[in-house]
């Protein structure tokens, strides 16, 4: 027998139990075949000597959002601001050359408030955007700034103007906009640019899937198309199959269409019911190149925009967050789709939201056919002790983001207050608890390099320098790696074909110059991405 490829002398970490390390690797029509004596007098059409450097499965982030990260990419940003005054001129800039235009409309991403040192003055924004529509996005995703031109398109000048459920339309104390709007407030503006068009979707996938395999990346999930404020265009789809027919989609797909994307299905009456993709297609449906994950539900907003439903006040103001629809109808939604077969990612931040969130699930896992993937909480980020019980018995994935502590955690610390921090972001007790925790990083809300993320799961500091959280909820080297390998193959329902360097799985792995099991950091570089046997990204 002849392989396609072999690559020797390599430090291998299979994280495969049963064969945790191995110098060779032999792979056939993109699978793994053999490792080490399996490869014994047999051939190879291609041959890479590793030079003794470290061979790890692929990196698989569990949790991020790949057309709208491509986007950012494509798109002006003032991600690189730092203060009010750069951020305007980087508008005044964007508006003059239009290179984010989207009909009349100009479309920002980047923004965040805890960078550049509060909210932008709308007046301010006004002089430097004239009569063009601005939606500037914040980084979170869960809030936007809209100048006035934007909000006179839709009409919310008027302080009558009513919020949508489950958004805000932020005003002064006269009934005036300040500009920010919240949440599903943003759809009424979103409606006016959107769908975008699907030739622009397939680059923006495609350019960030490059990216992804420069990071070591070979499988993804993006966790929300189709619909809501996170979705691009209800035939989002379609951009991802288009990359995977032209052969540039750089890293495997599994994609979760936002609850909103699903319709009633008239199935017989015996099939259950629910919310569906037409045809009866659901969660697994796919190829291992592209295939549709659990379905996405939003219940509450974000920590950076303190718009995540908590069940205590925030410290530095008397709210508590809100949820993104009244809960009795999100029960009936979620239930709904589940009955149409679909696993379930429920976006779930404060504590009130994860209370739900298990109310919910526990539920629907009681009376409902078991799932070829786990049903996850995305984000579980505040989790009280009582919670974090609940969470092991129903065998649910989570996907906290290590990214957020850089980028984020100086501002969550006074927002939440000493108590509940030490609650924020937990990983060694889900492990410990044996919850399955995927690696992830929500990007582009916070830094997607899975190496500095795995940093960050280790090490908990924030930008300030300061830890974290809880000290004990820091993993080790090994523990970081296994979150990006194994532990995200399990929270998607993919164990049976990646996440170890297994004979018989696919043939996804990264060659890393330095071996962080070896060195303990994670200060290395990428050398080769192989995804399915195949070169992906060569430093």
């Amino acid at each position: 027998m002849k392989l396609d490829l072999v690559v020797e002398n390599a430090t291998i970490r299979t994280f495969d139990d049963d064969t945790p390390r191995a110098s060779s690797i032999g792979i056939l029509n993109g699978r793994v075949v053999g490792l080490d004596d399996d490869l014994r007098g047999v051939t190879s059409r291609d041959v890479i000597d590793a030079g003794g450097r470290a061979v790890f499965p692929g990196f698989i982030d569990a949790h991020c959002h790949t057309s709208w990260f491509g986007l950012s990419i494509l798109e002006p940003s003032v991600e690189h601001c730092r203060s009010l005054d750069e951020l305007y001129a980087a508008l005044d800039e964007a508006a003059a050359d239009r290179a984010g235009a989207a009909g009349d409309w100009l479309l920002v991403n980047g923004f965040d408030h805890t960078v550049v040192g509060g909210y932008p003055d709308l007046l301010a924004v006004d002089l430097v955007t004239g009569d063009t529509p601005v939606f500037l996005r914040h980084n979170s995703g869960h809030l936007a700034f809209v100048n006035s031109a934007a909000l006179r398109r839709v009409g919310a000048v008027d302080a009558r103007y009513p919020n949508p459920v489950g958004g805000e339309i932020s005003r002064d104390e006269h009934g005036a906009p300040t500009g920010r709007v919240e949440e599903t407030a943003q759809e009424i503006f979103q409606e006016q640019f959107r769908p975008r068009p699907l030739e622009l979707l397939q680059r923006a996938v495609e350019v960030a899937t490059r990216r992804y395999a420069a990071q070591g990346i070979t499988s993804f999930t993006d966790a929300g198309i189709g619909g809501g404020w996170i979705g691009q265009s209800p035939v989002e789809l379609a951009a991802y199959q288009r990359a995977a027919a032209a052969g540039s989609l750089a890293a495997r797909a599994q994609v979760m269409p936002v609850l909103d994307a699903l319709h009633g299905l008239a199935a017989h009456p015996d099939d259950g019911g629910g919310t569906g993709l037409d045809l009866g297609l659901h969660s697994g449906f796919g190829s291992e190149l592209l295939s549709l994950g659990p379905a996405k539900v939003f219940l509450d907003g974000s920590l950076l925009g303190q718009t995540a439903a908590v069940s205590e006040p925030y410290c530095s103001h008397a709210g508590s967050g809100y949820f993104q629809d009244d809960p009795e109808q999100l029960r009936h939604t979620m239930a709904r789709a589940y009955a149409a077969g679909w696993s379930l990612a429920v976006h779930a931040i404060g504590d009130r939201a994860i209370d739900l969130a298990l109310d919910c699930l526990e539920e629907l896992q009681q009376r409902g056919r078991p799932r070829t993937m786990p049903n996850r909480i995305e984000h579980a980020s505040i989790v009280r002790p009582d919670q974090l019980s609940r969470i092991a018995r129903a065998g649910l994935a989570v996907t906290p983001q290590a990214s957020f502590f850089e980028h984020g955690g100086d501002a969550m610390t006074k927002s939440l207050g000493p108590r509940r921090t030490g609650w924020a972001y937990r990983v060694k007790s889900f492990l410990d608890s044996g919850v399955v925790v995927g690696g992830s990083s929500d990007r582009p809300v916070a830094d997607g390099d899975p190496l500095r993320g795995m940093a960050a799961y280790v090490e908990r500091l924030t930008a300030g320098g300061q830890l974290f959280g809880d000290p004990a909820e820091r993993v080790t080297p090994r523990e970081a790696l296994a979150l990006y390998t194994t532990g995200s193959a399990a929270a998607c329902g993919l164990s049976a074909s990646r996440g170890s360097l297994t004979p018989g799985k696919l043939a996804d792995l990264v060659l890393l110059d330095e071996d962080p099991l070896a060195t303990g950091a994670f200060d290395t570089s990428v050398a080769l991405t192989i995804t399915g046997g195949e070169i992906t990204h060569q430093a």
